[in-house]
This record gives C-alpha cells, structure tokens and sequence, in this order.
C-alpha cells in the first residue's frame, strides 16, 4: 500500500512523515523546504506475527508494509507554476490512498502561508490545486480521444465520460463524487489516475492539549470532520510533533510515553488503522520455519487470488488452501494438533479469504 501526503507548507506534513518513517526528512519552518519527493517505507505492526513466529521458530518475520511519499507544499496557484508549482503532484498520481495534513492548531512561531488558521479554507485551497491538475490530464486526453472518436465506437464512449468529468471538475467537484453510468465508466475512470479520484484520509494536526479528548473540544477538527463526512473521506487526530518525540522512543518507553498523555495508540497506529478500512483492506498470514508473514489483501478476495500475491504461479495452478484461523492455531499450540481437532478447513477457488486466515496453499503449474 501506498500512500502520499499533501498539504500546505508548514501544516507538519515533513514533521509527521519524519515520525513515522523515521526518514529524516528535511523539516523547518519556512515554505517549500521539502524541494524532491521523500519516500520510506514503515511497516504495519501485527503481534499476531511475533506469536506464530515463536510457534513455528521462524527464521523470518515479514510484516506488511505502507511507503509514503511526501511531496513539497501545494499553495494557491500551484498548478499555474506558483510555489514550486504542481510538478510533484505526479509522484503521487500511482498512490492507493492521500493524506493530506490539516493545521489545527495556534501557534505564532509557526508561519502559515495565508496569515491564519482556517481548515476549510486550506482544504479548499488544496482540493482546487488537485482539480486544476486533473483537468490539465483530462484536456491532454479529451484532445487524443476526441481524434480517434470519429472511427471508434470504444473512444466516443471514453470522450463522453471525459467531457462529463471535466465539466464535474470545472464546477468545483471531485472525481470520486461524479455519478457512474456503470461498472465499465468506473474501470476506465480509474485507469485515469485522477487525484480527485483517490480516497482521503485527513490528518488533523493538533496541539499537544487536544490529543487527550481526540481534537472532541478543538474547533478546527470538528470543521475537518465535516467537511470528510461531507465527501466520504476518513478523518484521524495526530500531533506530529508528539509523534516525532515518540518515534525516538523504544517500544515500552512509547507506551509509557502515551500513557502519560491518556493515548492509547500512536498517530501511525491511527493512520494505519484509518488506511485499511478506508480502502478496505485486511491481511491473511503464512507462517513457517523459514519465514512467518503477512499479506494485505481487498476484503472479499478469494483463494485463488489471495495466492496469487504471493506468486502468480501459486494463482494460475491453484488446487486449493488449507485455512486455520489464527487464534484456533495459537490455542491448539501446533498445526498438527490444529488438524487433529478438526481446525484445519480444505478449502476451494470460491472461498473468501477472512482477516487472520493463516493459509496453506496447494498447487500445481
């Protein structure tokens, strides 16, 4: 999975992917200091991993993993050349989800680019960035197509959904809002890459006294949560700042560290937890002596393809999966005594593979 951050300059985005990549991005308070992109990869935290590792005394442990992009800060006029213009919003048009960080929170040390704080504002300013970049995109192809729609009966239909979309956008709407006619429009939408297309998780970054009650008594997080309920999008309260403090931290310094602050997870734990429901994603597991991992899969993925992530081949010859839920696995002690209860299901190409499904796949190419 993968996921880019936007958002103004000096919103915290730097701040936050700093914390939860441990990158070291370049972070100060002045625009436009993130100048090429920054990519790190985390990866998701799963005890369920640690405890069959120690049952099968795995070699490995491989845990599913998220990369995150961080671009430099988008300002009004971006996609007009102002700032450093909207030449960065192409390394995250491949990405499978957006973050973009919303300040909200005071702090006269810290300058923001249009003079105050304003979260419905700053989304705007940043959602009409990314229209004004989709609709370069969407007048490059209406252009292409509209030559190949006098003899092609495939592109006239593609040139009336692009027209549809750019007059969605050109009235201040999101791709992702804009009514399909069926499943073939939504497949080619998709094959666009719009960025108004993609879905949204909102970090709402606050001061560190508005962490406790979850941004319930800030003014500005309720005014991100309804504009992300307005448009479907998911909405997490984080403090980067805090977050770079904890990220320095070990494992039982952290919880400690939260504790003291009335939290019972981390800004990562939210985001991760935010990232897998809003593009509803789960993880099923293999384990073994040489390797114990993770796989993060769509809900309502079947056997065959569930395989197939982790190789084509296991895909193409599948036979079927052996499947042991996990905590069955874990009460049982071994796989075998899992089998002698019974716990051990054969299933076919029709099963739907469910969150902790630890697989065995049979197979023949």
């Amino acid at each position: 999975m993968q996921l880019g951050i936007i958002g103004l300059p000096n919103v915290g985005k730097s701040t936050l992917f700093n914390s939860l990549t441990r990158a070291g991005a370049e972070s100060a308070n002045y625009p436009f200091c993130t100048i090429d992109p920054n990519v790190g990869v985390v990866t998701v935290p799963d005890k369920r991993l640690d405890l069959l590792a120690a049952m099968y005394s795995s070699k490995k442990i491989t845990p599913a993993v998220i990369e995150f992009v961080d671009i430099a800060g988008l300002v009004k006029g971006a996609s007009k050349g102002e700032g450093l213009g909207n030449q960065f919003l192409a390394n995250i048009r491949e990405v499978d989800a957006i973050v973009h960080v919303v300040r909200c929170f005071d702090d006269a040390n810290v300058i923001h680019v249009d003079g105050s704080v304003d979260p419905a504002r700053d989304i705007e300013t940043i959602n009409l960035e990314l229209i004004f970049a989709d609709l370069e995109v969407l007048e490059r192809r209406i252009s292409k197509t509209a030559r190949s729609a006098m003899n092609d009966k495939d592109a006239k239909k593609e040139l009336v959904t692009l027209q549809k979309l750019k007059a969605h956008l050109e009235n201040g709407g999101m791709a992702k809002t804009m009514e399909r006619s069926d499943d073939d429009e939504d497949d080619f939408i998709a094959s666009l890459t719009l960025l108004t297309d993609k879905p949204v998780i909102y970090a709402a970054n606050v001061a560190e006294d508005d962490l406790a009650d979850d941004g319930a008594s800030c003014p500005y997080v309720q005014k991100v949560r309804e504009i992300a309920a307005s448009e479907g999008s998911a909405v997490f309260v984080i403090s980067a700042q805090i977050e770079e403090e904890i990220a320095e931290l070990d494992e039982d310094e952290r919880r400690e560290f939260l504790a003291d602050l009335g939290l019972e997870e981390s800004g990562l734990d939210k985001l991760i937890a935010a990232s897998y429901d809003l593009l509803g994603l789960m993880s099923f597991l293999t384990a073994g002596e040489t390797e114990t991992r993770a796989w993060t899969i769509k809900k309502g993925t079947k056997a065959p393809q569930a395989a197939g992530k982790i190789h084509s081949d296991f895909e193409r010859g599948f036979i079927k999966a052996e499947v042991v839920n996990y905590q069955d696995l874990l009460d049982a002690g071994t796989y075998a005594a899992a089998r002698d209860k019974g716990l051990i299901r054969m299933e076919g190409k029709d099963y739907v593979v469910r969150d902790g499904d630890v697989i065995l796949f049979r197979f023949n190419v």
